[in-house]
């Protein structure tokens, strides 16, 4: 995504890897409602960091600025990553530079929309 490694998106992933997994695992349960796909998967999270009293820090986009969820998916976000276990609390940013593209989504949802 964005020519970045997956060491500078999650930067500190190696200081909680337990942690980043398991809120992974909450985010691929937070659906776009018009696609079939977790917002992991679907590239909605551009950045996710984790501070050291375990406050995370999630820096998002949606497919469209005109998004008709768009007040709803940051919301939902927020609330999978905060009940998840170990969170002490989340901060969810909202952005569309760069704007997304399908060449975030992971290979599993381009095969899950038929997109390979």
């Amino acid at each position: 995504m964005f020519g970045k490694t997956k060491k500078e998106r999650f930067p500190l992933e190696e200081k909680n890897p337990d942690l980043h997994k398991q809120v992974v695992r909450s985010l691929r349960m937070v659906f776009d409602p018009e696609i079939p796909v977790n917002v992991y998967d679907l590239g909605l999270i551009y950045n996710l960091d984790i501070d050291e009293d375990n406050k995370v820090y999630v820096r998002i986009t949606l497919t469209a600025p005109n998004c008709p969820e768009a007040e709803r998916i940051p919301g939902n976000i927020q609330k999978a990553v905060k009940e998840t276990e170990g969170v002490s609390d989340a901060d969810v940013e909202l952005v569309f530079d760069p704007p997304w593209t399908r060449d975030n989504m992971s290979t599993a949802a381009l095969l899950a929309l038929g997109l390979i």
